[in-house]
């Protein structure tokens, strides 16, 4: 009776080794591939993974549909991700706000950016530019700052909301500057900065992407660049930390994919990003936008998200900056 459960047990074992082999071996892509943004059409996120879905989509042999999921910091959308089948099929947009700021922006965050995830490709990183609406009487950072000193919670700023890129890096900039600034927060980058456009709201610091083109057309006024260094696609912008010593706030992106991804699917879509980065026709496009071309490896995508989560929870915890939960 136990060489007849043994044998079965073992005929059992054999059977789910076979499937296993079978699912692991499987062609991929099989299917469309899902590239899931956490934002809106129109903002830097939603650019960059339609720029990247394009080049890799003829390489893959398969579809890269982009599929817009908005709403709460991109929680929802992370989540559904992080939960999604890990066998390359469903992949997301990760951006510095669902994988840096949320952890300590939400106390019972339904996923661990570290845990959940697997860093696939590094995309891109884009300094924030600090725009104004052409009406307000200020054409520099110390303007800006003395004037929002002079009418104290007179002005407000839009962003793309609650928890955003936008929201953070104002909310950062605000404290080190010691402003009183009223936040507007929208559901996405783009209406943000269509509103500041219209003159709804005065100031946004967002991605060059959204904003770039706009300031070029005398829409917006640019006032300057959140990294520590000029940019050469805006090289007449000086840094914000010129004028407020230490700030810096600059966006990066990547490709994410749920845990447990087979390790093979992963360092088949990092050479073809890679590769895509390194074109020097992509490197111009995203240039112009104001983005910068990084490419990496998944395990340096992974050592920044790590790095990131922690030099941003003493930001937000030392500014007090929290959201409406």
């Amino acid at each position: 009776m136990r060489m007849r459960l043994n044998r079965r047990a073992l005929i059992g074992a054999a059977a789910a080794t076979i499937a296993t082999s079978a699912h692991a071996q499987a062609p991929w892509p099989s299917q469309a591939i899902k590239l899931v943004v956490p934002f809106p059409p129109g903002g830097s996120t939603d650019l960059l993974a339609r720029v990247i879905g394009q080049k890799i989509e003829p390489l893959l042999g398969k579809p890269v549909v982009i599929e817009n999921r908005a709403g709460a910091g991109g929680v929802p959308a992370a989540t559904a991700v992080a939960r999604s089948d890990p066998d390359g099929h469903t992949l997301m947009m990760g951006h510095i706000g669902t994988l840096a700021f949320n952890p300590s922006l939400y106390p019972n965050l339904s996923y661990d950016p570290t845990k959940d995830f697997i860093a696939v490709a590094r995309v891109a990183s884009v300094p924030n530019i600090l725009v104004v609406h052409p009406s307000l009487p200020v054409k520099s950072v110390a303007e800006l700052i003395a004037h929002i000193k002079a009418t104290p919670g007179k002005l407000n700023y839009g962003s793309g909301g609650n928890g955003s890129n936008a929201h953070i890096s104002m909310a950062y900039f605000a404290h080190s500057a010691g402003l009183d600034l009223v936040h507007v927060p929208y559901r996405g980058t783009a209406p943000a900065v269509n509103d500041l456009v219209g003159n709804h709201v005065q100031v946004v610091m967002t991605g060059g992407p959204a904003v770039l083109p706009l300031a070029a057309g005398g829409q917006l006024r640019a006032l300057g660049v959140s990294s520590k260094s000029r940019v050469d696609y805006a090289a007449d912008l000086p840094p914000i930390a010129e004028t407020v010593p230490g700030f810096e706030s600059v966006q990066w992106y990547g490709i994410v994919a749920p845990a447990k991804t087979p390790q093979p699917i992963v360092q088949r879509l990092n050479q073809l990003v890679n590769a895509q980065l390194s074109a020097p026709e992509v490197v111009e496009n995203l240039r112009k936008d104001g983005a910068i071309a990084a490419p990496g490896t998944p395990e340096e995508f992974a050592a920044q998200i790590s790095a990131e989560i922690d030099s941003w929870r003493k930001i937000i915890q030392a500014a007090n900056i929290r959201i409406a939960q």
